[in-house]
């Protein structure tokens, strides 16, 4: 059986470990063949690390020479990579949620052009809990966020105890932290959309992980479920759960056997 060509788009910590599990946990089923980055300096560092055999391109290309292409950059292009994607009928996995809740019009292209979109579910746990309630009514959503003021962005440096950063909907989250609540994108994506899904996050020096706790009501039940994140060892912004369940989604588009929701 001919193997799964896959590209990856970013070449930071979430792309590197990616594309480590393509080359040594996929092996049989895949290969990485194209890398692209806008730091031309990252991509070849990667490529040397990797010791593959890969073409290091711009987007188009990559896209052209890939089956299967892994958005690991920014929420600044992950709508683009997508759209391209669809357009070049390449199945596309993206980490950059956020930069498509605006943008849910590229995934009714998707639909109709029958091309694989796939969403991991990132640093939270109970997503398939909420696409299971979704069929039900769903009467909240709400996440509550807990960050070391470490891993936020340097005008929140100054914040000496714990502090309620922001108390709003899901599309104002991920407008005012598009780096840093891709989880929040996630959840409307999947429940109640995002002018709906609440999100509360709250920073303190003194905490040491990223926490996430989901509370999700319905005609079918009620669900809570937290996850306390350690973070990546590549880049302690990111959650290292977001990078295992990037991988673990791609494990599961290898495997015959689908568990979960």
């Amino acid at each position: 059986m001919e193997k799964l060509k896959i590209g990856i788009v970013g070449c930071g910590a979430i792309g590197a470990r990616i594309a480590a599990a393509v080359c040594r946990d996929f092996k049989k089923n895949a290969r990485l063949v194209a890398l692209s980055d806008i730091s031309r300096t990252a991509a070849k560092s990667l490529k040397k690390k990797l010791k593959a055999d890969v073409v290091l391109c711009g987007l188009d290309e990559l896209i052209e020479k890939s089956d299967f292409v892994i958005e690991a950059a920014s929420v600044n292009i992950s709508a683009m990579v997508v759209k391209k994607s669809i357009l070049k009928r390449r199945s596309v996995l993206i980490m950059s949620v956020g930069g498509l809740l605006n943008r849910t019009g590229i995934l009714s292209l998707a639909r109709r052009r029958k091309v694989s979109v796939y969403f991991p579910s990132g640093a939270i746990c109970g997503l398939d809990g909420l696409k299971a309630m979704a069929l039900a009514k769903i009467k909240k959503v709400t996440l509550i966020t807990r960050k070391p003021v470490k891993s936020l962005p340097g005008r929140f440096a100054g914040i000496k105890k714990e502090t309620v950063i922001f108390n709003g909907n899901a599309r104002d989250a991920v407008k005012n932290f598009p780096q840093n609540i891709n989880v929040a994108a996630i959840l409307s994506l999947a429940g109640v959309g995002p002018e709906k899904t609440r999100v509360c996050i709250i920073a303190s020096p003194k905490f040491k992980r990223n926490a996430h706790t989901v509370e999700i009501e319905s005609n079918a039940g009620k669900i809570i479920s937290q996850a306390e994140n350690v973070p990546s060892p590549d880049n302690p912004r990111t959650s290292y759960l977001a990078v295992l369940s990037a991988i673990a989604t791609l494990r599961q588009v290898f495997d015959s056997v689908k568990i979960g929701t």
